[in-house]
């Protein structure tokens, strides 16, 4: 009998510490901003968004990739945009009232990116974050840092670093990225 009890009470603790963990992976670790491209949902850690605007007058630079727009004037500030839809390889689309650009921020370089529409601010969670697919035919999106799994789908969350600071066009404009 005593080993039975020995039992029920290892049982107990096992319950006991899956509804610790359960409560420590339903903690906020993070927010999320998110928003459309296409039909499809992404987001940028809310700590790199600095302010959410209209699409300004953007001032075209010659010489620069295709995705890079121009620069615009925000607060005093000359920022590079980068047009989302075009960096990921999606047709470009007339801009509207609905489309923003996100002011992100990484280690003191500023850069506007262009998003559909501005959805929602998320909570992140250890139980919602989920890494993404290793498999290179599933990721080929290199600016993908995690998914979140959601009650209503699936939402990309960008590498704000990588979106900055890539290999095809470094953002630095003179700056060191480490």
């Amino acid at each position: 009998m005593a080993e039975m009890d020995k039992i029920i009470e290892e049982q107990r603790e096992l319950n006991a510490n899956k509804k610790t963990n359960k409560k420590e992976d339903e903690i906020e670790i993070a927010k999320a901003l998110t928003f459309f491209i296409e039909d499809r949902t992404y987001g940028v850690e809310i700590d790199y968004v600095n302010e959410i605007i209209a699409v300004p007058h953007i001032t075209v630079i010659p010489g620069v990739p295709y995705y890079i727009k121009g620069v615009i004037n925000v607060r005093s500030k000359v920022v590079p945009v980068v047009d989302v839809r075009s960096r990921f390889g999606i047709p470009e689309r007339e801009y509207d009232d609905k489309t923003c650009t996100l002011i992100i921020e990484y280690r003191d370089i500023q850069v506007g990116i262009i998003v559909d529409t501005v959805r929602e601010v998320l909570s992140i969670t250890k139980a919602a974050k989920a890494d993404i697919p290793a498999l290179e035919k599933v990721n080929d999106n290199k600016f993908i840092q995690y998914i979140l799994e959601t009650k209503d789908g699936i939402k990309m969350i960008l590498d704000v670093k990588k979106l900055i600071f890539d290999d095809d066009f470094d953002m630095r404009l003179g700056g060191e990225e480490e």
